[in-house]
């Protein structure tokens, strides 16, 4: 198979596997294991002007978690990824000045396993839930946007308020 070929490939897989389970998150506990039922995630490969698929861009939606401030709402993500994939991590992004500790003002996102932690056998679910995860869960060690981290670190209350109000903007479509 051909190096972009092995890309597509596996992104062709990853797009067959979601469309079977479809996905959407509530973890439920089991004595030996842990099910991860993917509630209110989208994860699709955009449509090119002619009707094909482009398996190199997804369309995204990462629920806020329940009992969070994030709850309630339903941010768009994109997922970028390159001819290299899946040695390489997508690149993923929020819209433009998206507030979190852990997002550019660009949007993209600043996860470990987006970067050094990354492994070839990461899948889509486990990027989005990893992404669910650091909305609640802020790394902030490593801050990528100035404003938010200044707010998260010197004003809790603000922080939450902001991120509350962010949850509103973004509602879901259903």
């Amino acid at each position: 198979m051909a190096y972009g070929g092995a890309a597509r490939g596996r992104l062709a897989e990853e797009r067959k596997a979601w469309r079977k389970r479809h996905p959407h998150v509530r973890a439920r506990h089991h004595p030996r294991r842990v099910f991860l039922l993917l509630l209110g995630f989208v994860a699709k490969p955009a449509t090119l002007p002619d009707g094909s698929v482009n398996l190199m861009l997804w369309n995204c939606v990462v629920p806020g978690k329940e009992g969070t401030d994030w709850e309630g709402g339903y941010f768009p993500l994109t997922l970028h990824f390159t001819e290299n994939y899946p040695s390489n991590p997508p690149t993923c992004k929020f819209p433009r000045r998206f507030f979190h500790v852990n997002v550019y003002d660009s949007g993209d996102v600043c996860l470990s396993i987006l970067g050094d932690a990354w492994a070839p056998s990461i899948t889509v679910p486990q990027i989005l839930i990893g992404i669910q995860e650091l909305l609640d869960n802020p790394n902030p060690a490593s801050p990528a946007q100035d404003f938010a981290y200044d707010v998260f670190a010197k004003n809790m209350p603000e922080y939450k308020r902001r991120v509350r109000e962010q949850a509103k903007r973004y509602p879901s479509l259903v």
